[in-house]
């Protein structure tokens, strides 16, 4: 039986239930000075809300470095009755103080591998999720570096591997350099952002590769991302790839609807669009098997 790694232990990928597959409990950059993520009572708001409109689990996708808060995740877990998937991994260079950098890209595999199988500094929380960045249309000498650590991590602890891309581009460099390099199993990587880039050839050779698509950041005020998004799930499921597709709120700054608008107006709208099956495979069988541990 195969199991998902949350902060309140495995359980089996069965149990992951309704999934929002992308989103932030917890962020803090430099990149977004005076909008931090940081507030408990808000998290547990907001996990809260998103229980009541029958979510069932959250995957936080915030890396090392930029205020998981990985020691309020079980009690914000438990409270909610949320099931709640935390991450290792870095992000872009930018995120960080280049001293920090300095201090942990020589152990950065090690790093990865000891947050999945033993926890997150003193929290005893372990990760399930390997999460890392790509560049704008390539993969360049910071992301080859985190890309690299992680599908070595991969292999030794079978998290799967979560990818921002930026500005949807750059997937076909991501699983060159992760599945062609690296040899990972595809269906062990999820790009995510592919709909900020309004590409559906892009998305389709992604979707054949065999990686997970994830959809996220509905209503970012950054990001114009809802008006494209039902041709896009509609295009990929026609094509044969709706087992592919996740959902997620990417929740980044105080004022994104994030969790809770993803079930209360995404879900009910994704149904009526495509069908309930799709949408119960986007929230519930994918995920199921997108981020569960390989060998488990």
């Amino acid at each position: 039986m195969s199991e998902v790694r949350t902060v309140l232990g495995d359980i089996p990928a069965s149990g992951l239930g309704v999934c929002d597959a992308h989103d932030h409990l917890f962020l803090r950059t430099p990149a977004l000075a005076g909008q931090e993520l940081d507030d408990v009572g808000l998290a547990d708001v907001r996990l809260r809300a998103f229980r009541r409109l029958g979510g069932a689990s959250v995957v936080q996708w915030t890396p090392y470095g930029m205020g998981r808060r990985a020691g309020e995740l079980a009690a914000l877990s438990r409270a909610a009755g949320v099931h709640v998937v935390a991450a290792t991994g870095l992000h872009q260079a930018a995120h960080y103080a280049p001293k920090a950098l300095e201090r942990i890209l020589p152990e950065l595999e090690e790093l990865f591998v000891s947050e999945v199988t033993e926890g997150i500094g003193a929290t005893g929380v372990r990760a399930g999720l390997i999460k890392v960045a790509g560049d704008f249309h390539g993969v360049g000498a910071h992301a080859r570096l985190t890309m690299t650590a992680a599908a070595r991590a991969h292999r030794r602890t079978g998290a799967p591997v979560a990818v921002h891309l930026e500005l949807g581009t750059g997937a076909a460099d991501v699983l060159d350099l992760l599945c062609g390099e690296e040899g990972m199993d595809p269906s062990r990587v999820i790009l995510g952002h592919l709909g900020r880039s309004p590409d559906p050839v892009q998305q389709l050779e992604a979707a054949r590769a065999g990686a997970f698509l994830a959809f996220d950041g509905p209503s970012r005020a950054n990001h114009a991302t809802d008006w494209r998004l039902w041709d896009q799930l509609a295009a990929l499921v026609s094509a044969g790839f709706g087992g592919q597709l996740l959902l997620g709120g990417d929740t980044t700054v105080p004022q994104t609807p994030g969790m809770p608008y993803l079930l209360r107006r995404l879900r009910p709208r994704l149904e009526r669009f495509l069908g309930e099956e799709p949408a119960r495979a986007v929230f519930v069988a994918n995920p199921a098997r997108a981020f569960a541990l390989a060998g488990a």
